[in-house]
């Protein structure tokens, strides 16, 4: 499995996808740790986000795919992807004057309940069709969805850690 632009590419390995979760869940507090307060909430330009808003996007990430992936197992199929909009949500939760160990606790939680739907999740419901509504019409199924949860993240990952 690998990522590009921070989408899934290729066919996703869910026994990797979890264990990077679990890595991501595990390092990802001790790292902000090393951030000053300024590093966490220091935009390098006013329409980017902080580091603490990347992390509160990403918590909105996991609250719309833990829905996603449970309802893909038992709604009408094709499973219609109901996009978000990312920017305003960002802006309503205030993420960037929330207390960062807030922001991890939910992220964290958020992340170990989506780990607990994968490893539930029947092998014939990982070719569950779905509609993702990405511009190329391409229909995917539940499997690439997870894959490609797990490739945003990573994503956004080397954009609040860059140095790793």
């Amino acid at each position: 499995m690998w990522q590009q632009n921070g989408f899934m590419q290729g066919d996703p390995d869910l026994r990797l996808c979890v264990r990077e979760l679990l890595e991501l869940i595990e390092q990802t507090p001790e790292k902000f740790r090393n951030f000053s307060e300024d590093d966490i909430l220091r935009k390098t330009s006013p329409e980017k986000w902080s580091r603490k808003e990347i992390l509160g996007h990403l918590i909105d990430s996991a609250l719309n795919n833990l829905r996603r992936f449970t309802e893909i197992q038992f709604l009408p199929q094709p499973y219609i992807i109901q996009p978000y909009d990312q920017v305003n949500l960002v802006i309503v939760n205030d993420y960037q004057h929330l207390p960062v160990q807030q922001l991890l606790n939910l992220w964290q939680t958020l992340n170990r309940q989506i780990i607990h739907v994968i490893e539930r999740i029947p092998e014939q419901k990982l070719a569950y069709p779905v509609n993702p509504q990405y511009h190329n019409k391409e229909m995917k199924n539940l499997g690439w969805i997870i894959g490609d949860y797990v490739a945003h993240m990573k994503h956004h990952m080397k954009q609040i850690f860059p140095s790793g």
